[in-house]
């Protein structure tokens, strides 16, 4: 039954080791069948900052598996404009395009990175930009940048730069956490010596809901990053979990207990009245907007958990997954393509299904798999699994060929999400 959702989850928390505030480190252990080669030279005048550009946009798109990074820093001259580009010498290395660049002060105290992506073979430039930034902000820009360079080669929008919620335990006291999507800049948003679980960001990434249990019950908070400002959506009799925002962010579904068993409501994202949608079954919960606005979420009025899909507005719902005996946590794709959610056969993995065709393929081999989420441009599923008792975070993409390891040093880590795009 589906008490297996908040029981694996409480357990798996309140057996968390102790853990301390350091960003992640992600291994790549799985890559695409075809990485494209690029050349990366070190931009000119990066060493003097404070936060170089190239490794972290080298990092980027090694990271995901898609790209083979070449070095050029020790070509002579080293490239920083276009026309000082050795295509020769870089394609005998075995690289397509090469990407380029320069910081240089603009004498009110920021700074312009001039950067080219330039395909070797035509010597034609595929980027030329520019981007204005405070030295503080030079990792963001990396980020952007390996974004464009990203889109350019492979058609899809980046998600480098975006940010990633998770929860841990360090000693007694549980903390949300979000981060860089390449587990940088750890900082705790709230932390509490009782449970903290199910952390869902908002449309605009600037606001995290999650159910806390520091009332020594589960109520649902959202909280306003920028500003640390939180309040109760969802403190009603009973439990309250499973918080979901809509798509324009003014509603939260939620599962309330209120009314006997574990049924899904919309309710106000600033709190108010809630309003029931889900009337059959015992349990209804783990709800998760789409992006033309219904609902997808977890029931066991099937007699087994399974997932179905609903109208935002309730009525009739229809269901989806039919292969195994347990389906459940979805999520769907940010293009409404893929479902994924996690699924028992020998163990409980993260698998995805196809929305045309309901083909579905088993992406793990891990085999105590929850909470899935997308990356914000749909390539990468980000999900917790357990290895030696202890919790972490592993990535896998919707293909299942290439698959990231996320780790914290001596930290049990669980319940990511993945949040959108930073503007």
């Amino acid at each position: 039954m589906l008490e297996r959702i908040f029981k694996y989850l409480i357990a798996g928390l309140l057996a968390a080791s102790a853990a301390a505030h350091a960003d992640m480190s992600i291994e790549v252990v799985g890559v695409g069948a075809n990485q494209y080669p690029i050349a990366i030279a070190p931009f000119q005048s990066e060493q003097a900052q404070q936060q170089p550009l190239t490794p972290v946009i080298s990092d980027d798109l090694a990271r995901s598996g898609l790209f083979k990074v070449i070095g050029a820093g020790d070509l002579s001259p080293v490239p920083y404009a276009p026309e000082q580009i050795n295509a020769a010498a870089l394609t005998g290395r075995g690289a397509q395009t090469a990407l380029i660049g320069r910081v240089e002060p603009t004498g009110d105290g920021n700074l312009s990175i001039k950067f080219w992506l330039i395909d070797l073979g035509t010597k034609q430039a595929l980027i030329a930009h520019e981007k204005v930034a405070r030295p503080t902000q030079l990792r963001r820009v990396a980020h952007q940048i390996a974004d464009m360079v990203y889109q350019k080669i492979t058609g899809e929008p980046g998600a480098f730069n975006s940010r990633i919620a998770y929860v841990l335990k360090q000693g007694k006291r549980f903390q949300l956490q979000v981060a860089d999507a390449d587990g940088y800049g750890a900082q705790t948003i709230v932390a509490s010596n009782e449970p903290i679980m199910s952390p869902k960001w908002s449309p605009d990434g600037g606001r995290l809901a999650y159910v806390s249990f520091e009332d020594k019950k589960p109520i649902v908070y959202a909280q306003e990053l920028a500003t640390g400002r939180r309040w109760q959506v969802a403190a009603f009799k009973g439990s309250n979990s499973a918080p979901a925002w809509s798509p324009d962010g003014k509603t939260l579904a939620v599962t309330l207990t209120r009314d006997g068993g574990s049924q899904i409501f919309l309710v106000p994202a600033q709190g108010g009245t809630p309003r029931r949608l889900t009337n059959t079954g015992e349990i209804n919960t783990e709800s998760y907007f789409t992006p033309d606005g219904s609902i997808v979420f977890t029931s066991d009025r099937g007699g087994s958990p399974q997932v179905y899909r609903m109208s935002a507005s309730g009525g009739q719902a229809e269901r989806l997954t039919f292969t195994g005996g347990y389906n459940a946590s979805p999520k769907v794709s940010p293009d409404g393509k893929t479902l994924t959610f996690v699924t028992q056969t020998n163990g409980f993995h993260v698998a995805v299904m196809d929305m045309a065709s309901r083909q579905v393929q088993v992406l793990t081999d891990t085999s105590a798999d929850d909470s899935p989420s997308f990356a914000p441009n749909g390539r990468m599923i980000l999900y917790e699994t357990e290895v030696g008792g202890r919790g972490v975070l592993h990535a896998v993409s919707r293909d299942g060929r290439v698959k990231q390891r996320l780790r914290v040093q001596a930290g049990d880590v669980r319940q990511p999400a993945w949040g959108p795009v930073l503007r």
